[in-house]
C-alpha cells in the first residue's frame, strides 16, 4: 500500500483557549506538497500534529507507513557523536564487534540485515556536503546549518514513507540549500514542507494554502499557484467592485421608499384635514398604504441586507495585500557620498578584509559565504557592536543593524513604546502617524512586542530601526528573511525598495536579494573579503 497522511476533523486550541483548528479536514498522498500560510496560521502546529508531536483536541490522523519532521528549530545535544544523531551507534558497535570476532547472537539481532550501515551513513553524509565530519566527531563540532543537515541525514537514514519539512533551509549557506534541493526533487514518498524560500517551493507537485483554519489546494508549483492567485484575486476584486455597487443601489432604492412613503403620508393627511372623502374610505385607504409602504420598506431592507452579506463575502475572499511604505526623504544618501569604509580589517575569528573597500552613496551590497564564514561578525564589527583584532571599520553616516534574534525589540513594551524609544524626540502622534506605513494601525500599535507574530515582531523591529532619530542612511540585516513568510518576505521587499539609504545584508536567499537590487556582492571564503560578481553565485 502506497504512503499516504490524512486529517479528518481535526481540532486544536493553545492553552490560553486561542483555535488553530476546528473540524479541519486533509490528506497527503504520494509526491512533493508545499504548505504555505501567513505567520501564525498554523502551518508548523499542522506539521506538530501530524506527526504526533502534538495530540490534537479532537479529531484523528491517519498514516500509512513512518512519519519522519524535521522541526524548524534544531537542537541537538553537543556531547553526542554524529553516529548516535544518526541512530545507527548500536548497529555500528555491534558490527565492529562482530569484526573484532564476537559472534554473540545480540550482535547479530542488532545488526538485522543492515549490513551496510556505515557506508549508507557516509554517503548520506556526502551528500548533503557532511562527509568531512565522519560518524564519531560530537555535535559540538558542528555548526548551525551543519545541524539541520545532520537531523536531516538521520531522517533520510531512517527512510521514514512520510517526510514533513518545517522550513528546512533557515540558516543553510547556499551551497547547503542546493544539496537541499537534490535530497527534496529526488524523494520518492510523501513530502510536506513549510517553507519560505521560492526555489524550494518551485520543486513542489501542488501546494496547500492554509488560510483561516482551512486548505486550498493548488495544482503545481509555487510559481504556478502565484499566477492561480493573481487570477484569484483580479475576479475577487471584481466580485467585490459589483457588490460594492449592489449595495449603493440598494441603499438608494431604500432611501427611495421612504421618500415615498413620507410624500403618501403627507398626501394622506392632507385629504384627512380637508375631509374630501368619508371618513371610513380615507381610512381604510390610509391602512392600505401603510401596509403596502411597510412591505415595500420591507423588501428594500432585506436587499439591502442581502447586498451587505455579499459585499462581506467578497470582501473576504480579497487578501490583505497592504504594502509597507518607507517614504522617509532623511534616510537618502546622495550619489558619491561615503558611507562606509573597511580598512585593512581582521575580524575577532580571523577573517580579513585586505586593502580599503569603500562603500558610497545609495549602494545596495549582498553579503554571501557559508555557514561559519563571519558575515554575522562582520555585521556586528560594523555595527560597533564587536571590536576588530586589527584595521578599521568606519562608518560615515547613522546607521542601524537589525540581528537575526530580533532581539532590538523590548518584550514588556508595545509597538509604539519601542519604537518612541528609537526616537525620543517624536510625539506619539508622530510616532502612530509613521508606525501606520508599517501597517501597526490604531489598537496594533499597542500591542505587547512579546504578543506578535513572527512576521509582526520583524516589522515592528524593521520600524522601529527605520523611524530612528537620527535616520538610518545605512541599514545592516542579518539573514532578515528567515521565519517570514511569503507575505512578509513581500513586504519587507517593498520596504527596502522604498528606502534610499545604503544597504548591507546578509543572506542566503538569492531571489529575495535580486529582488531588493543588489549593485555589489561580497563573498566571505577561506578567511578573506572579496568582491564577486552575481554570475559567480549561480
Amino acid at each position: 500500500m502506497s504512503a499516504s497522511l490524512s486529517a479528518t476533523s481535526l481540532s486544536f486550541s493553545w492553552p490560553d483557549g486561542t483555535t488553530v483548528f476546528d473540524g479541519l479536514d486533509i490528506a497527503f498522498g504520494p509526491g512533493r506538497t508545499g504548505l504555505v500560510g501567513v505567520n501564525g496560521s498554523g502551518k508548523s502546529t499542522l506539521l506538530k500534529l501530524l506527526a504526533g508531536t502534538l495530540v490534537p483536541a479532537d479529531g484523528t490522523v491517519k498514516v500509512a507507513g513512518d512519519v519522519g519532521l524535521l522541526p524548524q528549530n534544531v537542537t541537538l545535544d553537543t556531547a553526542l557523536r554524529v553516529d548516535q544523531v544518526l541512530g545507527i551507534a548500536e548497529r555500528r558497535a555491534a558490527l565492529h564487534a562482530i569484526e573484532a570476532g564476537d559472534a554473540s547472537e545480540r550482535h547479530f539481532e542488532t545488526v538485522g540485515d543492515d549490513w551496510d550501515v556505515e557506508e549508507r551513513a557516509l554517503a548520506t553524509l556526502g551528500e548533503l556536503g557532511l562527509g568531512h565530519l565522519g560518524l564519531d566527531r560530537t555535535v559540538g563540532e558542528v555548526s548551525g546549518g551543519e545541524s539541520v543537515l545532520l537531523r536531516l541525514a538521520a531522517l533520510l537514514l531512517g527512510r521514514p514513507d512520510v517526510l514533513l519539512l518545517d522550513e528546512p533551509t533557515n540558516n543553510l549557506d547556499l551551497y547547503a540549500r542546493r544539496r537541499l534541493y537534490r535530497a527534496v526533487a529526488a524523494w520518492p514518498g510523501v513530502l510536506v514542507v513549510v517553507s519560505h524560500d521560492r526555489e524550494l517551493l518551485d520543486l513542489v507537485d501542488q501546494i496547500a494554502d492554509l488560510r483561516s483554519g482551512e486548505v486550498a489546494w493548488y495544482g503545481g508549483n509555487f510559481s504556478a499557484y502565484e499566477a492561480a492567485l493573481a487570477v484569484e484575486q483580479e475576479a475577487a476584486e471584481r466580485m467585490l467592485r459589483v457588490a460594492e455597487a449592489d449595495v449603493r443601489k440598494q441603499r438608494r432604492e431604500l432611501s427611495d421608499a421612504h421618500m415615498k412613503l413620507a410624500r403618501r403620508k403627507r398626501y394622506g393627511q392632507k385629504m384627512w384635514d380637508s375631509k374630501r372623502e368619508p371618513k371610513i374610505v380615507m381610512g381604510a385607504r390610509k391602512r392600505a398604504a401603510q401596509e403596502s409602504a411597510g412591505k415595500h420598506r420591507i423588501l428594500h431592507e432585506e436587499r439591502l441586507a442581502e447586498a451587505r452579506e455579499r459585499m462581506d463575502e467578497a470582501a473576504e475572499a480579497v487578501r490583505d495585500d497592504d504594502e509597507i511604505r518607507v517614504d522617509l526623504p532623511y534616510t537618502a544618501v546622495p550619489p558619491g557620498r561615503q558611507v562606509l569604509t573597511l580598512e585593512n580589517l581582521v575580524l575577532a575569528h580571523g577573517t580579513r578584509a585586505d586593502g580599503v573597500l569603500d562603500l558610497r552613496g545609495p549602494e545596495r551590497i549582498a553579503l554571501v559565504g557559508r555557514n561559519g564564514a563571519g558575515k554575522t561578525t562582520l555585521l556586528r564589527t560594523v555595527a560597533g557592536e564587536l571590536d576588530p583584532v586589527s584595521g578599521q571599520a568606519s562608518a560615515h553616516v547613522p546607521l542601524r543593524f537589525l540581528p537575526q534574534r530580533l532581539d532590538v525589540l523590548d518584550d514588556e513594551l508595545t509597538v509604539a513604546e519601542n519604537v518612541a524609544r528609537f526616537a525620543p524626540g517624536a510625539t506619539d502622534n508622530r510616532v502612530r502617524a509613521r508606525l501606520a506605513r508599517f501597517l501597526f494601525r490604531g489598537a496594533r500599535a499597542d500591542q505587547k512586542a512579546a504578543t506578535l507574530s513572527g512576521g509582526e515582531r520583524f516589522r515592528a523591529a524593521l520600524a522601529a530601526l527605520m523611524l530612528a532619530e537620527p535616520a538610518p542612511q545605512l541599514l545592516l540585516l542579518d539573514e532578515p528573511t528567515n521565519n517570514l513568510d511569503m507575505a512578509s518576505v513581500g513586504r519587507l521587499t517593498s520596504a527596502l525598495e522604498s528606502y534610499q539609504g545604503a544597504l548591507l545584508v546578509a543572506s542566503h536567499d538569492l531571489p529575495f536579494l535580486e529582488s531588493v537590487g543588489i549593485t555589489r556582492w561580497l563573498l566571505m571564503e577561506g578567511g578573506e573579503l572579496r568582491e564577486i560578481t552575481a554570475r559567480d553565485i549561480g
